[in-house]
């Protein structure tokens, strides 16, 4: 189903209840990424965002790794809950987006623009979170349920050691997909919009 980029935008939702059912062809995920890195904006043009696409035994890795990390340090009363989290939320998927920011690309920034360079670790940040958002809209737009994780920077040296990822590359967060099982429950907004936004303008108020 196409909708138009409101809609689109509407539509994005977090899904924890996903299958490992393809619903558009390997292709198709690789050119909504291709899509995203050729056309989401980056503070100056520096073209930071660096994506590891994982399907497979590959998906099945990554999650394998995220639980061996995560049984050393979480409480063994409390790890059963979080191992059935990730094999039902996250491992159950049909792939994994992983997304990174090249830090020699933002460091060179620093180096050109030094008036600017303690604010360039945060616009690498805002650029990588556009990234995520559009990726994560045109996966949902192709029918995919997908959620954003943050198991870095717990899991970054195992990550970089199983997919010989370059050393300049930092991991910024994990994005399982896959066909949606069940539909997420309704969006709580917990501040009315005209306490989230103003409005200047010489006409009249907006409510």
């Amino acid at each position: 189903m196409k909708r138009d980029f409101i809609e689109a935008i509407k539509h994005r939702r977090t899904y924890y209840d996903i299958g490992d059912s393809m619903l558009t062809t390997r292709q198709r995920v690789v050119d909504i990424v291709d899509t995203a890195l050729l056309n989401v904006p980056s503070a100056f043009n520096v073209q930071s965002a660096r994506i590891i696409i994982l399907f497979d035994t590959h998906h099945d890795k990554l999650w394998e790794i995220t639980k061996g990390v995560l049984r050393e340090i979480v409480p063994a009363k409390s790890f059963e809950r979080t191992e059935q989290k990730i094999d039902n939320s996250f491992a159950a998927g049909c792939g994994t987006i992983l997304f990174f920011e090249d830090t020699e690309a933002v460091d060179a920034q620093k180096r050109e623009m030094p008036t600017y360079a303690e604010v360039f670790d945060v616009y690498s940040a805002q650029g990588s979170a556009m990234c995520q958002f559009a990726i994560w809209t045109m996966l949902c737009d192709a029918g995919y349920g997908a959620s954003l994780q943050h198991y870095n920077p717990l899991i970054d040296k195992l990550v970089a050691e199983q997919w010989n990822v370059p050393s300049t590359w930092r991991l910024m967060a994990q994005m399982p997909f896959g066909n949606p099982l069940k539909t997420p429950p309704a969006k709580v907004q917990h501040k009315a919009l005209d306490e989230r936004r103003i409005v200047f303008d010489d006409i009249k108020e907006i409510v």
